[in-house]
């Protein structure tokens, strides 16, 4: 699943194009999503205008001139592509769901194989309490998100600190790649009780947090199966992993072999020797 470095990516790459232009033609091809795509979504947008791009956690959210916001999600293996050649609403593939036509020409294509994925439409001055949206936690590249949050988030917590930073009523946004490279990199064990997680431990691991993640979204987020920009470019971070997918390979510290194991369904990926 697409994880905030990937929607990140998705988010600025269709800002380029779509931010202060009008959505000029919109067409659900079907609207079997995991949600079904709302009634008379089409008509609801055509001919606002787009003012700006924002994403929340895993959720890209299309501001537009009349308060309405629309709210999409990829799922597991949804993308968002920009299509200048072919400038119509004629679905390219047997997965293409949703076509937005902007400004003098510009198609926006949603595809998603899946189809777990996502749209929705919100009016603006709700939108914090969206159900979607209401339960979600602490961005983490944002000013709110440092050691002294993380360490009073996770006072008391008995859980493994890995699941902690997967839950998203703690911190939005966080998926299975990056919490397994932070954690390598501010040297905490998966396995470690979240509560344990205080002083100079929190500090270490907030600051690896926002490491990674802004390391991935300047490498265009990782593509491993389905991750593209809206450009079409796949994203490079997947190069730059320490732990993630490296089992028995050495530890980029140490040369001990790295090990997996399954958390919580989840395969978590670290160096015994480093973690602790």
């Amino acid at each position: 699943m697409p994880e905030l470095p990937e929607v990140e990516t998705v988010r600025t790459g269709l800002a380029v194009v779509m931010e202060g232009k009008p959505i000029s033609q919109v067409r659900v091809h079907r609207g079997d999503l995991r949600r079904p795509v709302p009634e008379g979504f089409a008509a609801a947008i055509e001919g606002r205008r787009v003012i700006r791009l924002g994403r929340r956690a895993k959720y890209l959210q299309i501001f537009l001139d009349d308060g309405q916001v629309v709210l999409a999600h990829l799922g597991m293996s949804g993308r968002m592509v920009i299509d200048q050649q072919f400038a119509d609403t004629d679905p390219k593939s047997k997965h293409e769901h949703i076509t937005f036509l902007v400004g003098n020409g510009t198609a926006i294509r949603f595809a998603d194989p899946r189809r777990f994925g996502l749209v929705d439409l919100c009016a603006e001055v709700v939108l914090a309490e969206h159900p979607l949206l209401a339960g979600l936690g602490v961005e983490p590249l944002s000013n709110e998100f440092d050691g002294a949050f993380l360490a009073a988030a996770l006072k008391g917590k008995k859980t493994p600190i890995k699941a902690a930073l997967l839950d998203q009523r703690i911190i939005a946004g966080l998926g299975n790649i990056y919490v397994c490279e932070a954690l390598w990199l501010a040297r905490l064990s998966p396995r470690r009780s979240a509560h344990t997680v205080s002083g100079q431990r929190a500090l270490r691991l907030a600051d690896a947090v926002k490491s990674v993640l802004i390391d991935a979204i300047a490498a265009g987020g990782s593509t491993l199966r389905d991750h593209v920009a809206p450009s079409g470019e796949i994203g490079y971070f997947q190069h730059s992993f320490k732990v993630y997918g490296r089992e028995r390979e050495p530890c980029p510290s140490c040369a001990r072999p790295l090990r997996r194991i399954v958390q919580s369904g989840r395969s978590t990926f670290f160096c015994a020797t480093c973690q602790r």
